[in-house]
């Protein structure tokens, strides 16, 4: 995890546990960090005026006024179910970390009385999960975000493993599965890249060429592919 990204999440984390403390030892551990890391990290947010302060003594820690760090949200009861159950849905994939964030930050910003009817909602709808379903690499999430070559170790239907350099295009979820779309420079064409397959994926410094994805190279002989985003 970068440091933007480490400064984000404190202050999620934080916000989560408002109005009660987290210590530094706690967080740097959450994030696999040092204490002292995470010290900076809070004097630098303190610095950009989040309202965050520490509490002294033995159960004390950091805290933040989450109320004055949130805008008004115009959730309804049924939108923000809606948003809980999607982002439930994503509890295995490579997005599972940032839909948890998500989704206490839609139950932050709704009244306390409204958040917690939408939990309680939420709680009353259960996804039916493959024991043996895999778990992608978080890391897929920064691969597909990353707009720079990725470098995968890859283990193939075979067994096979290889080191491959790609250019993400994008990814299809199917049926519990994660595919990474790709421009595989090794075989110079379009490939899906299973998550549950990747050994390794390092984000390289590289920015790729710019290409177009068109719905042919997918081979897709089943099914309609859709975007998550409708006009």
């Amino acid at each position: 995890m970068n440091r933007t990204d480490r400064l984000y999440g404190l202050v999620e984390e934080l916000r989560a546990a408002s109005p009660r403390p987290r210590s530094a030892r706690r967080l740097a551990e959450r994030f696999e960090v040092s204490a002292r890391t995470i010290e900076r990290d809070l004097v630098a947010l303190q610095q950009a005026g989040l309202p965050i302060w520490a509490e002294p003594g033995r159960t004390g820690g950091y805290v933040i006024d989450a109320s004055a760090t949130l805008g008004p949200a115009g959730f309804t009861l049924d939108e923000a179910l809606a948003v809980l159950i999607g982002l439930g849905t994503l509890g295995r994939s490579p997005f599972r970390q940032s839909a948890r964030a998500a989704a206490r930050k839609v139950l932050a910003v709704m009244p306390a009385g409204e958040a917690a009817r939408a939990r309680a909602l939420a709680s009353r709808v259960h996804v039916l999960e493959s024991e043996d379903e895999p778990v992608v690499p978080a890391e897929f999430a920064a691969a597909l975000r990353a707009d720079r070559v990725v470098r995968l170790r890859y283990r193939d239907v075979d067994g096979a493993e290889s080191t491959r350099e790609v250019e993400p295009l994008g990814s299809i979820g199917k049926d519990g599965r994660w595919y990474l779309i790709a421009w595989c420079r090794l075989r110079d064409g379009v490939r899906a890249f299973r998550g549950d397959r990747m050994l390794s994926i390092e984000v390289t410094g590289e920015q790729p060429p710019q290409r177009s994805l068109r719905a042919a190279d997918l081979a897709i002989p089943y099914g309609r592919l859709r975007s998550v985003v409708e006009d």
